[in-house]
C-alpha cells in the first residue's frame, strides 16, 4: 500500500476529490491510503500562524520553515519516504515521475501558498520539488492531487483490469503535439527589446520569520540562517541577490 501525507492550510479543498471514483475504491480496497494535514497543527504560536512577510521585502506573504519542519518529523515513517515540495520552478511531472512514486511506500507532499515556502525547505527539508506545468497556480493543491491521481492509477489492483493501464496513451509511447511558434518570436527573451508576450516568468528565493531555525534544539551550531544581505535594509543589493538567483520557469 501506498501511504500519502499531503500537508496543507486548505484541507477541505481535497476531501470531495478524493471520496469519489477510483481513488475512493483505490483506499477502500487498501491499495491507497491518504491522509491530509492542516499545518498549522505545528505552528507553536497562539494564533496558529504558518506564513509572514518576507525578509528583503516584497509583496504578500511567504509560508514559514517551522511548521513544515516539525510537520514532516512528525509524519516521517521507517519506511522509504520521498518529500515532495510543489513549486512553479519544479521538475515537469510526468508519467516516468508517477511511475517512480508508485514504486514508494510513503509520499509527503507540501503544498505552498502565497508567495511561496521558505527557501530553507527547499534546501533542507524537500527531497524534490515537482511542478504540474509551465504557469503559476494559486497553491500547491491542485499539483497535489494531479500527483495523487497520477500515481493511484499505476498501483498494482487499483485499476483491476491490467490492460486498461496498458492501452492508455502514455504507455503507447504517445507525446502531445508542441505548440506553433509564432514566426518571428524568441521564446524566452530577457532583453530590453523583447515582446511582452515573449517574456519569461521566474522565481528567486524567499525567507520568512524565523530568522535563524535550529532544527536539533539540543545542538544549537546546527542552524538555518537567512541571508544577511536580506536583512541589511539595502534594496538595490537585495534586488541584485534576487535576480542573480532567479529561476526562469519556461514552457
Amino acid at each position: 500500500m501506498l501511504y500519502v501525507d499531503i500537508l496543507t492550510i486548505f484541507p477541505d479543498i481535497f476531501r470531495s476529490y478524493f471520496a469519489e471514483s477510483i481513488l475512493k475504491r483505490a483506499q477502500k480496497a487498501r491499495h491507497l491510503s491518504i491522509s491530509i494535514h492542516n499545518l498549522r497543527r505545528w505552528a507553536h504560536d497562539v494564533h496558529r500562524v504558518t506564513d509572514a512577510r518576507p525578509y528583503g521585502g516584497g509583496a504578500g506573504m511567504v509560508m514559514k520553515v517551522d511548521p513544515i519542519f516539525r510537520a514532516v518529523q512528525a509524519l516521517r515513517k521507517k519506511r522509504k519516504t520521498k518529500i515532495v515540495l510543489f513549486s512553479a520552478g519544479g521538475k515537469q511531472f510526468t508519467q516516468k515521475t508517477a511511475k517512480r512514486y508508485a514504486a514508494l511506500s510513503h509520499l509527503i507532499l507540501i503544498c505552498g501558498r502565497y508567495e511561496g515556502v521558505d527557501e530553507r525547505v527547499r534546501k533542507y527539508i524537500a527531497d524534490e520539488e515537482i511542478s504540474i506545468g509551465p504557469y503559476v497556480l494559486t497553491g500547491g493543491e491542485v499539483p497535489a492531487m494531479v500527483v495523487v491521481d497520477a500515481v493511484a492509477r499505476l498501483l498494482p489492483g487499483v485499476l483491476g483490469n491490467k490492460e486498461s493501464l496498458k492501452e492508455e496513451s502514455f504507455s503507447f509511447g504517445w507525446r502531445p503535439e508542441p505548440e506553433p511558434r509564432a514566426r518571428g518570436t524568441v521564446r524566452g527573451s530577457l532583453g530590453p527589446s523583447a515582446r511582452r508576450r515573449d517574456l519569461v516568468q521566474g522565481e528567486y528565493p524567499h525567507y520568512t520569520r524565523p530568522e535563524a531555525f535550529f532544527p536539533n534544539p539540543k545542538n544549537k551550531r546546527i542552524m538555518w540562517r537567512v541571508p544577511k544581505i536580506l536583512l541589511s535594509g539595502n534594496h538595490q543589493k537585495v534586488f541584485e541577490w534576487r535576480r542573480r538567483r532567479l529561476r526562469i520557469i519556461r514552457p
